[in-house]
């Protein structure tokens, strides 16, 4: 076999050009984050503090993301933001690395969404939750009855027929309806199906629509329909200042709690960088961005969050003791349950 011998000149470029490279890469972080997390508000002053760029690439629900993470190569990825009932299935597949709890803000949280037994397994730390809200009952109050919001009984009330939109994902929409029968979200059986089944079929025959994300903002900012059942602060706050008609409640009954965490991979090329975005967006100037983040708001999960009084007001930042109190977590089903919840949303979708 023939060799060729590269000149000293050559080895000197090689070795410049390999040098060049792993600076870049030091100077880069890779993220797979929610479009709340593309807002260049939230990421200009740290990219500007650290001199680095922070590529994202956004996804919706945890099974895209980790879907993408199959498709890449180790160490492609820095961080991630996760729904905080799905860090566990991020930690069973090895991908996640444990977060120093004594260089994280944990004190200042909210102490309802620390989420411990969600993103803490066998002692360590993989997640730690950073924005979170509800999936309640959004409306517009100029059109509506206030008071009709306070109960989830609205859900089924014929006095908004035609004027309803429901957001088209199972799980919170199944917990809300799981609570107006008196159920916790987290004690949901097969045994309670029938019944919750037959509160869905009553919904979307009241409905005007079943709608995703976008789709149930432009339906209540629009006027399309007057009532988003499992709608919230994700929904009406960011359009607050141009309809300020627009709010949600929490109902007697309560709501469902979303949360998202922050996690960190494993393989991870840049560990310490990785670290400092976290700590930079759990710290008070990162958490008022991300709250009032141009694709939608929602709660910090830092208390100590540097927001206005505006942004306060809008958030009902002095209601969310009493709004946690009353807030159950997203159910959280096997994979059996998972897939009969599904099969009950599919007839509700299908029902004429």
């Amino acid at each position: 076999m023939k060799v060729r011998m590269l000149s000293h000149a050559a080895i000197a470029a090689l070795a410049l050009s390999l040098a060049a490279t792993a600076a870049h890469a030091a100077d880069e972080l890779n993220a797979l984050v929610w479009c709340d997390h593309s807002d260049p508000n939230l990421l200009q002053p740290f990219e500007e503090a650290n001199g680095v760029k922070v590529n994202v690439k956004e996804f919706e629900g945890t099974g895209a993301g980790l879907a993408i993470v199959e498709q890449s190569q180790p160490g492609d990825w820095d961080v991630m933001v996760i729904d905080s009932i799905d860090v566990r299935r991020g930690v069973e597949r090895g991908l996640f690395a444990p977060l120093p709890e004594d260089q994280l803000p944990f004190a200042d949280l909210f102490p309802e969404v620390r989420m411990d037994d969600m993103t803490k397994i066998d002692g360590q730390r993989y997640g730690i939750t950073e924005k979170f809200g509800y999936n309640t009952i959004g409306y517009n109050k100029a059109k509506v009855d206030p008071a009709d919001m306070q109960s989830l009984s609205v859900l089924t009330n014929e006095k908004y027929k035609g004027r309803v939109a429901i957001y088209d994902y199972y799980l919170p929409v199944i917990g809300l309806v799981a609570m107006s029968l008196g159920k916790k979200t987290a004690e949901i059986t097969e045994a309670d199906l029938p019944a919750i089944k037959e509160v869905l079929l009553k919904m979307k025959a009241n409905a005007k629509a079943v709608t995703d994300v976008v789709s149930s903002q432009t339906a209540l900012a629009t006027g399309e329909a007057d009532v988003l059942v499992g709608g919230g602060e994700w929904v009406s706050a960011v359009i607050a200042k141009e309809n300020p008609d627009l709010d949600f409640s929490v109902p007697a009954e309560g709501a469902v709690l979303w949360s998202q965490s922050l996690a960190m991979f494993k393989e991870s090329k840049n560990p310490d960088l990785a670290l400092k975005f976290i700590q930079y967006v759990l710290s008070p100037e990162g958490q008022a961005r991300l709250a009032t983040s141009a694709c939608y708001w929602g709660m910090p999960a830092n208390a100590k969050a540097a927001l206005n009084d505006e942004q306060k007001a809008i958030l009902r930042f002095a209601e969310q003791p009493d709004f946690l109190k009353r807030a159950q977590p997203y159910p959280a089903p096997s994979e059996e349950l998972d897939k009969k919840m599904q099969d009950v949303w599919t007839e509700m979708l299908q029902a004429q």
